[in-house]
């Protein structure tokens, strides 16, 4: 049985998402855990504009949550009835990010899929600044769906990587399965300027193919690219449908994500993304 968290906001945006879970997996058992929080900000700003005592503001926001995520499951049931699924809901006086730590923490969480946000500002041109805080903060893999996307099987996966990681098997296994799911083709990109791999790359890069061994999979080498160009113009030429990176911080993931040119880049990103933590 996979264990997938679902956050939602209630929104469309989250809805979209919840829809694309339910069908990438629908052969699949899975218990699903719909989560919505409610932040301390959110309440103080109920508490000083209105005379109602403290607790009681929480009480009736945590009422109205409960209330929301039982309807979202008669919603989901009505419209995506599934033997396979089973769900759950957990209503929370807490910001996301904490609240996803502490249950991927104390739960066996195998997959987070959240719902983008477009968003103003340099850390969130490609998500919403929750979407952003949960992919570099997760502990486990998140699945990232753009606002509007409509479900399509997964057919040609992109996953490039500088091959600094030290490939294990917690880090491709979500691939593998993903792949072996859909009989789909992995295509690992390597952006480079000119200089070879070392001797550390060259066996991460064997690593890699040793692991997909039995799934199709194709190395592309581009050169004099940055990384979120080469993903665009790649995607031009190959119809990809999921991509999927390593968050390894402060140099591969960082450097695509919160640069200030990112924003000159026009990087715009319009198909599923998955990032798997470099340390899980």
């Amino acid at each position: 049985m996979k264990n997938i968290l679902l956050p939602t906001d209630f929104s469309d945006n989250s809805w979209n998402a919840i829809k694309y879970a339910l069908q990438l997996y629908k052969n699949e058992v899975c218990k699903f855990k719909l989560l919505h929080t409610f932040t301390p900000v959110v309440y103080q700003i109920e508490f000083m504009q209105s005379s109602t005592p403290q607790f009681q503001v929480m009480e009736a926001v945590k009422e109205t949550s409960q209330k929301n995520l039982n309807e979202l499951v008669v919603r989901i049931e009505t419209e995506f009835p599934n033997p396979n699924h089973e769900f759950t809901t957990q209503s929370s006086f807490n910001t996301l990010t904490e609240e996803i730590s502490d249950i991927v923490k104390n739960n066996s969480i195998d997959l987070i899929i959240m719902g983008t946000k477009g968003a103003s500002g340099v850390q969130e041109i490609l998500f919403g600044s929750n979407t952003i805080h949960v992919l570099d903060n997760a502990k486990c893999p998140v699945l990232a769906i753009p606002s509007g996307f409509t479900f399509e099987k997964p057919h040609d996966l992109l996953f490039p990587s500088d091959y600094e990681v030290n490939f294990k098997d917690q880090h491709l296994q979500p691939i593998i399965d993903i792949a072996k799911l859909f009989s789909i083709r992995i295509n690992i990109m390597h952006v480079f300027y000119g200089e070879k791999l070392n001797e550390q790359q060259e066996g991460n890069r064997q690593k890699i193919a040793e692991k997909f061994k039995g799934i199709a999979h194709l190395f592309h080498n581009i050169e004099n690219k940055n990384i979120p160009e080469a993903i665009s113009q790649f995607q031009m030429k190959t119809p990809i449908n999921l991509l999927v990176m390593i968050n390894n911080k402060h140099s591969f993931f960082e450097n695509l994500f919160f640069k200030s040119n990112i924003k000159q880049i026009g990087f715009h990103l319009k198909i599923p993304f998955m990032i798997i933590p470099s340390q899980l």
